[in-house]
């Protein structure tokens, strides 16, 4: 069993995530802030038919929401056995999501579309779906630290503390790559 204080309080901890959440929400509005002048100032966006690999991996990220929430229910339910094999699922939902990522780079690379060229707007998909990655691997480390206290004999208000901690940041990546997807969608 682990150390845990009896006054284990997740409120500043709790408080730090939001922090983050919020702090990442204003860093990719900014982002696409700067887009939408960039675009507007030269008249045009960045011009693509965005890979097919993007569509699948958004439905592969949506679907590892659901597998997280099944999670989430299975540990009210103290189910463990049920929650242990959808964090697994999410995670693993996860590296699909990531794997997707960079055979949807591969394929823009492919036609001509890199990261380093002329066209600044096409870089910017590269920055922010690199961007957005990166808080992918974030949210993997919360919920692989939720599926080991599963594993572990950990009091259940820290067990709650962290489902609920990899939920909420998941979630808001989820939502994350949706509006960058369709924004994305929107402004070629």
């Amino acid at each position: 069993m682990e150390n845990i204080p009896d006054t284990f309080d997740p409120k500043p901890r709790k408080f730090i995530v939001w922090l983050f959440v919020v702090s990442s929400t204003i860093m990719f509005g900014g982002f696409t802030s700067y887009y939408l002048v960039f675009a507007a100032s030269k008249g045009k966006g960045h011009g693509l038919i965005l890979p097919d690999a993007f569509i699948y991996s958004t439905l592969v990220i949506i679907l590892s929401s659901f597998t997280l929430v099944i999670a989430s229910r299975a540990l009210r339910k103290l189910n463990f056995n049920l929650q242990r094999k959808m964090l697994w699922a999410t995670i693993i939902l996860a590296l699909v999501f990531g794997v997707m990522q960079f055979n949807a780079w591969g394929s823009m690379v492919s036609t001509g579309a890199t990261l380093v060229g002329n066209n600044a707007a096409i870089s910017f998909i590269y920055i922010v779906s690199g961007m957005h990655l990166l808080h992918i691997i974030l949210g993997v480390w919360l919920i692989f630290k939720a599926l080991r206290g599963s594993y572990k004999n950990i009091p259940l208000s820290k067990s709650n503390y962290r489902m609920e901690i990899a939920s909420i940041f998941w979630h808001f990546i989820d939502i994350l790559w949706i509006y960058l997807y369709v924004f994305l969608l929107l402004n070629r």
